[in-house]
């Protein structure tokens, strides 16, 4: 994090006094209802953000940014209709966005159709390749381990009790879960799944119950299944240790005194204590004054992946995410 943060934060573009060309017009799919409605609002404004900054500088050679978004519903039939808006209305040159991996699947089809470049910036399970889309998230491999480890070698937990929403990325963190427990020696003595728009936990928390697990582990799709089901297993007197692989800090506090002793695993929080991270918040702070929702690992990355699509490749402009990080210079 510290690294990518101080490259966006250090990227140098050519500055123009006027824009005499085409815009480069950017479209955002999210979630602005449905299950990411929590935590949307915060990833458009840090791409807002990015977009004065890169702007105020001249833009990419000239060129001012445009934003363009789109409710996708946090589902596949939304982001249907998002993506086809987007790539083939509106005519966007590339998509940038944190969406559930319901509405990222749906829309992959209308990307490689319109052979529009995406670069994704949501919690990644792994396993969706398109040849036009990047990822600029963390992993399984990255999130996970340090929950599992530290709730094994820690806390000494044998036991655990797997949740999530019942969708690719619910069940990819959770098979992943399931294989790193099994092999650093714990015990996954139940997984249940429930549907992205489920409100009601009742049955699962009975089975979580009768189970009486030492931990849990947590995989619902990002902002109001979180809510829900927190405060339902807080409810019922729930004792067990509790990981949630979907939960970002902005939404955390919307959970209140429910969200104290989760224990989380992310790519940034607001408490990194660095000048990169200083400066970026201070710009946050004097766009949106008290509006400023949280930033999180779920809006950072749009931030930065709005800055990595800006840097220039010799010869032309392209937009791409790197397998092994990146430092732009002009």
């Amino acid at each position: 994090m510290h690294n990518k943060l101080t490259a966006v934060l250090a990227l140098s573009l050519l500055a123009a006094p006027a824009y005499a060309q085409a815009p480069i017009r950017i479209g955002v799919p999210i979630g602005l209802s449905g299950a990411n409605s929590v935590v949307a609002p915060s990833v458009v404004q840090a791409a807002e953000l990015a977009v004065a900054e890169i702007n105020a500088k001249g833009g990419v050679m000239g060129r001012p940014l445009v934003l363009d978004v789109a409710d996708d519903g946090s589902g596949a039939a939304g982001a249907q209709r998002a993506f086809d808006s987007l790539v083939f209305q509106k005519k966007v040159d590339v998509l940038i966005s944190m969406e559930t991996s319901a509405a990222r699947n749906a829309g992959l089809p209308i990307v490689t159709r319109g052979k529009t470049p995406f670069i994704y910036t949501s919690s990644y399970e792994g396993h969706s390749c398109n040849r036009y889309m990047y990822v600029d998230a963390w992993v399984p491999e990255q999130q996970e381990a340090p929950v599992i480890d530290f709730f094994l070698k820690d806390k000494g937990a044998k036991t655990f009790f797997l949740i999530g929403s019942d969708y690719a990325f619910g069940r990819g963190m959770l098979s992943y879960a399931k294989q790193y427990i099994e092999a650093h020696g714990g015990k996954v003595v139940g997984d249940e799944y429930q549907p992205m728009d489920a409100g009601d936990w009742t049955a699962i928390i009975s089975k979580v119950r009768a189970a009486n697990p030492d931990a849990l582990i947590l995989s619902t799709a990002g902002g109001v299944p979180n809510v829900t089901l927190t405060k339902q297993y807080r409810a019922a007197g729930i004792t067990a240790l509790v990981g949630n692989l979907g939960v970002d800090e902005g939404t955390a506090k919307t959970m209140g005194q429910d969200a104290t002793g989760i224990y989380i695993s992310g790519s940034y929080y607001t408490s990194v204590d660095s000048p990169a991270n200083k400066t970026f918040l201070d710009a946050m702070r004097a766009k949106f004054g008290g509006a400023l929702l949280t930033p999180n690992d779920l809006s950072v990355p749009q931030y930065e992946a709005i800055y990595l699509g800006s840097c220039r490749v010799p010869g032309w402009w392209m937009w791409v995410v790197p397998l092994e990080g990146i430092w732009c210079d002009g």
